[in-house]
């Protein structure tokens, strides 16, 4: 397999998407909704409460957390507290959803959309091989949704450090959990998402169907990163390091056994059926 065709694939399929703005943008609109508006809204909003009868209530449900959120809190009043908590715990889990989202939005029209457009047949008897055009699509899905974590990422840390940081006493985001997230954990569930949904867009007949297919199968994946998310932040020890290294080799093994199963047929549409 030669990966310069690989990557020519690939900048084919992102010059095409990001020349599409029924593609970009409202995936620019999801990325600043997790990742600016909804936290400036929530860590605003929990540090104008001060002394507010709010306040108890908010003591109570920090109270209630597990002991490791807890005693990991930073903070004098409980507003303070609370909007640590929320900042460093309890948002994360957003850093992969977006990703997984946007690139599984992209990885359902890579191949189904090649033949809707009718450029599936020259892919098809073109010299590429079967594996190079499949870890081409593959590597497109991939780069928006990751692209999009790490801008958002960086603006989520930016907002953070200077809504909640003047309390802490000074800038302290990201948290070593977060590194963990960011560099190990999400792109492997990126890569196993989005490894499935190629794999549909091959099998299925239209772009409608396979946007529809990818959601229902992507969500045991999104469900499961959630939970991973939140407690590989709130306990980053060696058990998350082994996760993200099982989750990198199950997303090896999804690519390598899409990609030995994309036939020529499958990009001219005669052997569709799911």
């Amino acid at each position: 397999m030669r990966w310069s065709n690989v990557s020519a694939i690939a900048g084919v399929d992102l010059r095409r998407l990001f020349k599409s703005k029924d593609y970009w943008i409202p995936l620019t609109i999801l990325a600043l909704l997790f990742f600016a508006i909804i936290p400036m809204v929530a860590l605003a909003t929990l540090g104008r409460l001060g002394a507010t009868p709010f306040a108890g209530e908010i003591a109570n449900i920090v109270g209630n957390l597990p002991d490791s959120i807890v005693d990991s809190a930073r903070g004098e009043s409980p507003s303070e507290r609370a909007s640590y908590i929320v900042a460093v715990y309890m948002l994360a889990p957003v850093a992969i959803i977006v990703p997984l989202t946007i690139s599984a939005a992209v990885a359902s029209n890579t191949i189904v959309g090649e033949r809707e457009r009718g450029t599936g047949e020259f892919l098809a008897n073109s010299p590429l091989t079967t594996q190079e055009i499949y870890f081409g699509k593959l590597l497109a899905s991939l780069v928006p949704g990751y692209l999009a974590t790490v801008v958002g990422f960086s603006l989520y840390a930016l907002i953070v450090n200077l809504t909640v940081g003047p309390d802490m006493g000074g800038w302290f985001f990201p948290t070593p959990g977060w590194f963990l997230l960011i560099l190990w954990i999400i792109p492997p569930f990126v890569a196993i998402s989005t490894a499935i949904v190629v794999r549909m867009s091959a099998r299925m007949r239209t772009a409608a169907a396979a946007q529809q297919s990818s959601s229902l199968v992507t969500l045991p994946v999104i469900l499961l990163s959630y939970v991973v998310a939140a407690w590989i932040v709130a306990t980053p020890r060696w058990p998350a390091f082994l996760i993200g290294a099982i989750a990198w080799v199950l997303a090896v093994l999804l690519a390598v056994r899409g990609a030995n199963n994309l036939h020529r047929e499958r990009l001219l549409g005669v052997a569709s059926e799911t």
